[in-house]
């Protein structure tokens, strides 16, 4: 196939509120520079596919109130290739309207679907195993998805457990297509232990690879209604009653993930081990594992005096100048009036003070 038939879709819709106060209701983290490399998470989302993807192929499914923010990061866009949605539904209904959008103007399309705020370190094994994925579901109707080899028992994420002694691994080593045999959700961490020893588990990275007219398929068998809702307006697409169309819609249509509402139940599943430095940046933690540190391994991006202190993450807007002292394994990060100052093994209660700040102001959530 020829790249023209390739598209990719960016869901770019999420708040990311566990990485508040720099992620916040109008500004969430896929338009930061979390890592401090001068660009936004859904730029380098985009960079990824650069030589593979022609630029005119990139669509963004987000939330209506990002438009603006997505045409700032991504002027390259245009109005047809940014997809609205009026609510936010999971990841099912975002999917099934880019899907059968790109259906409509291209038939033969093959779609790559990634989440915009995930980190790639190996950019080049990430493309290999993209361009595998793309010619196994070009040729073949099947569903695949990346599975990230794991390197420690992490309960944070969700686990794929692939067809042991299949043929296939041995064919196409280093990027072997196995059939997915279970899904399981973010187990405990002695069920985690076990599936790393079992040595047939991958982490769920959510990155799918499919045709057009496979998903479609899919989605008419697994989730009908959710098909029928696309189906009757699919002639609207690249009109302009699209937006309407969308707007009468989508709250129509269930709210579930692509993983409840067609992986777990397809039996024309597979998936691709890779081991491409991959993490879905999802927490605090993530980040400071993610970060380069100074000597004492604090991870530091902004204008800090840091004294007496061991692993902390300190994220400050660079023009505020910040010293801190005797502190060990703490989160300080200030954005937009909002300051944190946080236990690093405590973070998992930033849901809990956003809840909390939202009672004395919806400004600072």
């Amino acid at each position: 196939m020829s790249n023209n038939s390739f598209y990719t879709i960016i869901m770019a819709g999420g708040v990311g509120s566990r990485f508040w106060p720099i992620s916040r209701e109008h500004s969430p983290k896929q338009f930061h520079d979390i890592l401090g490399r001068g660009k936004s998470m859904i730029q380098e989302t985009v960079e990824r596919f650069e030589g593979i993807c022609p630029p005119e192929n990139i669509y963004v499914v987000t939330h209506k109130k990002y438009v603006g923010k997505v045409k700032e990061h991504l002027p390259f866009l245009s109005d047809e290739q940014i997809l609205a949605e009026p609510s936010r539904r999971n990841t099912a209904p975002c999917i099934a309207y880019a899907c059968y959008k790109i259906a409509q103007k291209d038939p033969d399309a093959v779609t790559v679907i990634t989440p915009a705020d995930h980190v790639i370190q190996d950019v080049e094994r990430f493309r290999k195993a993209i361009r595998t994925a793309v010619k196994h579901a070009h040729k073949k109707e099947i569903l695949v998805t990346l599975g990230i080899k794991p390197n420690r028992p992490d309960t944070g994420y969700g686990y794929i457990q692939y067809r042991q002694g299949s043929k296939l691994f041995q064919k196409f080593k280093p990027y072997p297509l196995l059939p997915v045999k279970t899904f399981t959700e973010k187990p405990n961490l002695e069920l985690a232990k076990k599936f790393i020893e079992s040595g047939d588990f991958v982490w769920n990275a959510g990155i799918f690879i499919w045709h057009v007219e496979t998903i479609k398929k899919a989605f008419q068998r697994y989730a009908p209604e959710m098909a029928e809702v696309f189906e009757e307006i699919e002639e609207q697409f690249f009109t302009e009653t699209e937006a309407e169309a969308i707007h009468q819609a989508y709250p129509l249509c269930k709210k579930i993930s692509i993983d409840y509402a067609i992986m777990e139940k397809a039996d024309n599943v597979y998936v691709i081990p890779v081991d491409c430095g991959w993490s879905d940046l999802g927490t605090w933690k993530s980040l400071y594992e993610l970060a380069p540190k100074d000597d004492n391994q604090n991870v530091i991006q902004g204008t800090v005096l840091a004294y007496d202190s061991q692993k902390c993450i300190v994220k400050t807007p660079k023009e505020q100048l910040v010293v801190i002292q005797g502190l060990e394994g703490f989160i300080v990060a200030e954005h937009e009036g909002v300051l944190l100052i946080c236990r690093q093994d405590q973070e998992q209660r930033v849901k809990e003070f956003v809840a909390e700040a939202k009672k004395i102001d919806k400004r600072f959530t």
